[in-house]
């Protein structure tokens, strides 16, 4: 085998608060042909209808859990590991193994000369020792708020528990190779992701 055909690719985990705007970079990525593996997406996957993940969470958790159409309630999951700390916990026990595991599983076979890894828990995660370079998606928590809010019609309240629940925006630029501001306009965010792809690229012609 050569030995194009035997390097690894170049591994970046993409990370951020929530309302970052995570998915906003990871699909500018993917637009320039780069392979993203996107835990948010292996997340839902896992606890679709007959997976084990979902019988675990309900029993767990209870029928509260489980909407009439026999999906995961996320909005009712939602509310509830924010508020709860060991509900919180549990439910990572029960997602955090099987998430990792896919996700690695999917980085082996995309190829790629780099890959983008969404991680949004990636402080104090396994995965973080999986990845490359870390790029943190950064905007302040004021900007976090207000698009929680329009999203997700929380409250103010409600949105400043989900802020508090995860890492801090310090803990996060604390670990970060790269950081794309996202408080500007699309232009500019795309922009610098442009300049990151180029940046990755000669990096994994390096290795």
């Amino acid at each position: 085998m050569t030995e194009a055909t035997t390097k690894q690719p170049l591994r970046v985990g993409l990370t951020g608060g929530i309302a970052s705007g995570k998915s906003v970079v990871a699909e500018m990525f993917a637009e320039l042909g780069v392979p993203v593996i996107d835990t948010d997406v292996i997340a839902r996957e896992v606890v679709a209808p007959g997976q084990p993940a979902l019988v675990e969470i309900k029993q767990r958790f209870g029928d509260d859990a489980i909407d009439e159409a026999g999906n995961l309630d996320r909005g009712a999951m939602r509310k509830r590991v924010f508020a709860d700390e060991q509900a919180r916990l549990d439910l990572e026990a029960i997602l955090h193994p099987r998430i990792g595991a896919e996700a690695r599983h999917r980085a082996e076979t995309a190829g790629g000369d780099y890959q983008v890894i969404v991680v949004p828990l990636l402080v104090g995660s396994p995965l973080h020792r999986f990845v490359d370079r870390v790029l943190v998606v950064d905007c302040d928590e004021d900007t976090q708020i207000r698009r929680l809010l329009e999203r997700d019609t929380e409250t103010v309240e409600q949105a400043r528990r989900i802020l508090a629940a995860q890492s801090s925006r310090d803990e996060r630029l604390a670990i970060a190779d790269d950081v794309v501001a996202n408080d500007g306009s699309l232009e500019d965010t795309r922009r610098q992701v442009t300049e990151l792809d180029e940046c990755y690229r000669r990096l994994a012609r390096q290795r």
